[in-house]
């Protein structure tokens, strides 16, 4: 119940902030004077960015950045970074910005729940921001779903991208529009499975070529090797079969074709001896 109200008495300080903030006047902010703490900037592909950098060359900013006010005449980002970034790519010398009074904690439920409700999120950002939040707050998952408004088996689903092996999320921090949950949850299973070289380079050649579907990273992870067909050598008496001698994996087997179990019996310490004296012969050499 506590986690609860920290929630509710955060969605409260947000909502009283953006009221306050439009009823401020936004301020032209240096771009250098900008701080960027790593891993709250959402995620866009290239086409998303270079679409956005296309409509800030051509008209003004329409919704200002939110900061907040550090020592020595920094602020930092609380929202907006991509904004920032085409920005500083266009060459500006400043953007406008809404300063905020806003204190640490609150700034991360503020993250939080503003990416939350941006309909291009992709999953494994919402199991970031998920995982930052539980970090932050001590929260469950069944209380974080809660919260967000979520069931809690798509909670569970975004949650495990958590089993996947270190090196695929680092391959998808950079493009996690590439991995959806449901192909993560079948992913993270393989990996607990013992498959985590396999998981990882499926997940490595999904984010670097994009005819390369979820679907085929699975199978690839899924893959089981070939078995090899085993080597076979036919016995013959003349022209009948009398047995056959296959082997695979270190194992050699003897098939009989003459039905007569007394006799197949037979041929079990001839062979047997036939191994013994074949070893003395090797080890008088």
């Amino acid at each position: 119940m506590d986690a609860q109200n920290r929630i509710n008495t955060a969605q409260a300080r947000i909502k009283e902030l953006e009221g306050q903030l439009q009823e401020r006047a936004a301020l032209e902010v240096p771009l250098d004077a900008l701080v960027e703490v790593s891993g709250r900037r959402r995620k866009l592909t290239p086409e998303q960015f270079q679409e956005l950098k296309n409509n800030l060359a051509q008209h003004a900013l329409a919704t200002p950045i939110l900061v907040r006010t550090l020592l020595e005449g920094q602020f930092e980002i609380v929202a907006r970074h991509n904004r920032v970034a085409a920005y500083r790519e266009l060459g500006r010398q400043t953007i406008r910005a809404n300063v905020a009074s806003i204190e640490e904690g609150e700034i991360e439920f503020a993250a939080f729940f503003s990416n939350l409700l941006a309909p291009s999120l992709t999953d494994f950002e919402k199991y970031w921001n998920f995982k930052r939040l539980q970090e932050l707050s001590g929260l469950t998952r069944a209380e974080i779903s809660e919260s967000a408004g979520l069931s809690k088996s798509h909670v569970t689903r975004i949650f495990s991208f958590d089993a996947l092996p270190e090196a695929a999320k680092e391959a998808l921090a950079d493009r996690p529009e590439r991995l959806g949950s449901n192909a993560a949850q079948k992913l993270a299973a393989l990996a607990e499975a013992g498959k985590t070289e396999k998981v990882i380079e499926a997940v490595h050649r999904l984010v670097g070529n994009e005819n390369f579907t979820q679907d085929k990273a699975v199978s690839l992870a899924t893959d089981k090797p070939k078995v090899v067909a085993p080597s076979t050598t036919v016995v013959r008496a003349g022209r009948k079969k009398v047995c056959e001698v296959s082997t695979r994996n270190g194992v050699v087997g003897v098939r009989f074709f003459d039905k007569n179990a007394t006799e197949v019996e037979q041929w079990g310490p001839r062979i047997a001896d036939f191994i013994n004296k074949s070893l003395g012969e090797t080890e008088q050499e």
